[in-house]
């Protein structure tokens, strides 16, 4: 090796080892001390009074599906016609893969090899309050992860009211439809 060839290795070993203060800036760490701030905190209390956006979340029947830490039997906003539309939608988005279009349990993956989940036409899933819906939706059950993250509580429950939809439209006899409307469908 030539002295050219070693003091050429030696300038890139020392420039690279040269260190930049930007590479690691100054910082606090949460709840640490520090000479800043008057009080000697690094992390700044909270304002009094103030919420944080999006936070304060009182109605547990809308955000939980609970009440007294019982699941509830109504789902708590008006069902509409619009929100059993938006909750198809998200139904067949998020739902109808695993679930299947009627909910049977026999979605596009579960044909794949998946394990199935069970039917929504099932007696005891039919009892279920629909608080346990939704807290299914959220939080996940079995192999079934939780959409909290994915699906806004409004649609959650619009999914709900379209899975209780869809239990009846399968499980619906001739005394469900209004007594007006029996002809239409007895072909009188």
């Amino acid at each position: 090796m030539n002295a050219r060839s070693f003091f050429l290795t030696a300038s890139v070993l020392l420039l690279a080892s040269c260190r930049q203060d930007m590479h690691d800036p100054p910082r606090y760490r949460p709840l640490a001390a520090s000479e800043f701030f008057g009080d000697g905190r690094a992390s700044r209390p909270r304002i009094a009074d103030t919420v944080a956006r999006g936070g304060l979340r009182l109605d547990k029947r809308l955000y939980k599906g609970r009440e007294g830490g019982a699941l509830i039997d109504t789902i708590p906003m008006p069902v509409t016609r619009k929100m059993l539309e938006r909750g198809r939608q998200r139904f067949d988005i998020y739902c109808s893969i695993c679930h299947g279009q009627l909910g049977d349990g026999d979605g596009m993956v579960v044909q794949r090899g998946f394990r199935q989940p069970p039917s929504y036409h099932l007696d005891r899933l039919r009892r279920q309050p629909v608080g346990h819906y939704f807290d299914v939706i959220t939080n996940g059950f079995g192999a079934m992860a939780g959409y909290a993250s994915r699906v806004p509580v409004e649609d959650r429950w619009a999914i709900v009211a379209y899975v209780r939809a869809l239990q009846l439209s399968q499980n619906a006899t001739i005394d469900d439809v209004p007594a007006g409307d029996r002809s239409k469908l007895e072909g009188r």
